[in-house]
């Protein structure tokens, strides 16, 4: 599924559920994923880890064809900024990253300066 996700695909999200603190996290990536289930923590099979899914409402109805739901996903590769924090994402970020304190549920996460690797290092004296 494409990660330039709209509020549109969102509108039966009920929470957002983090499996770990987020606090020092520049970025998560997002993107929506197809799940036999609502709720709960959905299959994970990318490289990396799953950092944290939604939950969608009561009135979400699967797709007729596949019996899947649409739920988004956040996750971090190998290669991304908070593993590897000299890597190819040492500045800039990929295209699906947002900052997580952006994320709400039916809400799209947003692009800061933060995850985009803009912000200066603090001035020690």
């Amino acid at each position: 599924m494409s990660s330039l996700l709209t509020e549109s695909q969102l509108v039966h999200e009920a929470a957002v559920v983090w499996l770990e603190d987020t606090t020092n996290l520049d970025y998560v990536r997002q993107a929506l994923d197809k799940t036999g289930r609502r709720t709960g923590k959905p299959r994970y099979a990318r490289d990396g880890r799953m950092v944290g899914y939604t939950d969608l409402d009561k009135d979400a109805e699967a797709n007729p064809d596949s019996g899947l739901y649409q739920r988004r996903t956040f996750f971090l590769l190998p290669h991304d900024r908070p593993n590897d924090p000299d890597g190819i994402y040492k500045a800039g970020a990929p295209g699906e990253a947002v900052d997580p304190r952006t994320i709400e549920a039916g809400r799209v996460g947003a692009k800061t300066p933060r995850s985009q690797g803009e912000i200066e290092p603090e001035a020690t004296t």
